[in-house]
C-alpha cells in the first residue's frame, strides 16, 4: 500500500491530494465512541513553550550534566589525608569536613559538591590514585566509577608523542544522546501531524 508522500509543501501536508481525500472521509465516518475532533493548528504559546521548556532546561544544567568526575578531582583530598590535622581527627565525618575546608576553592567546588566521597571513599580509592600519580599519567583521563579508578572511555585526538586524548569533550555532557532523542521526537511527531489533511480542512462531524 503506498504511503502517498507528497513534499511540495511540508509544513503544510506531506500527503497527495487523493490521500488527503481518502483521511477526509475517514474521519467524517469515524465518530469516535461519540466524541469530536477538529483539525486545528497546535496554538503558537504551547508551542513557544515547549521551545522555551527545552532551552532552559539545557542552559541551566550546562555544564554539568552527565560530568562525570575524574581523578584529578580528587587528589588535593587524597593528598590532604596524610596531613597532620586529619590524621589529628578521629572522628571520619569531622575528619572529611576538615578535608573539604583544606581544599577549598583549589579543585573545582561545584563538581565535589555533585560528586561528594566519605573517607572510606578515600580509603579505596587512594591506592589507585597514587599508583597513577606515581606513573606520571594525565590523571584527567581517568575516572571514578564506585570504588574503582578506571581509564575514560573516549577517544579524542592524538599528542605529538602519539597517545591518545581521553578526555569527556566539553561539548559531550549527556547532552550528545539528548539532542538526538530531542530531534528525533520533534521531527516524528512533526511528520506525524503533517501527514492529516491541512489545517485549513475542519471536519463537519455529520
Amino acid at each position: 500500500m503506498s504511503l502517498n508522500w507528497n513534499f511540495d509543501k511540508p509544513l503544510r501536508t506531506m500527503c497527495d491530494a487523493a490521500q488527503n481525500e481518502a483521511d477526509k472521509a475517514l474521519w467524517e465516518k469515524e465518530d469516535l465512541g461519540g466524541m469530536t475532533e477538529d483539525n486545528n493548528r497546535l496554538p503558537m504559546p504551547i508551542v513557544l513553550l515547549v521551545i522555551l521548556t527545552v532551552v532552559t532546561a539545557f542552559f541551566v544544567t550546562f555544564p554539568l550534566w552527565g560530568q562525570r568526575p575524574t581523578a584529578e578531582l580528587y587528589v588535593p583530598y587524597v593528598k590532604s589525608m596524610d596531613s597532620p590535622e586529619v590524621v589529628a581527627i578521629k572522628d571520619d565525618k569531622e575528619a572529611m569536613k576538615k578535608i573539604i575546608q583544606l581544599n577549598r576553592g583549589i579543585a573545582d567546588d561545584a563538581l565535589l559538591e555533585r560528586h561528594p566521597v566519605t573517607m572510606d571513599d578515600l580509603r579505596i580509592i587512594k591506592p589507585q590514585i597514587e599508583a597513577l600519580l606515581a606513573k606520571g599519567v594525565h590523571m584527567d583521563e581517568f575516572e571514578v566509577v564506585g570504588d574503582r579508578v578506571v581509564m575514560a572511555n573516549f577517544e579524542g585526538n592524538k599528542r605529538p608523542d602519539g597517545t591518545v586524548i581521553r578526555k569527556q569533550p566539553w561539548w559531550d555532557k549527556g547532552y550528545l544522546i539528548d539532542i538526538f532523542y530531542l530531534s528525533y521526537f520533534f521531527i516524528a511527531v512533526t511528520i506525524l501531524i503533517k501527514r492529516l489533511p491541512p489545517s485549513t480542512w475542519q471536519p463537519r462531524h455529520h
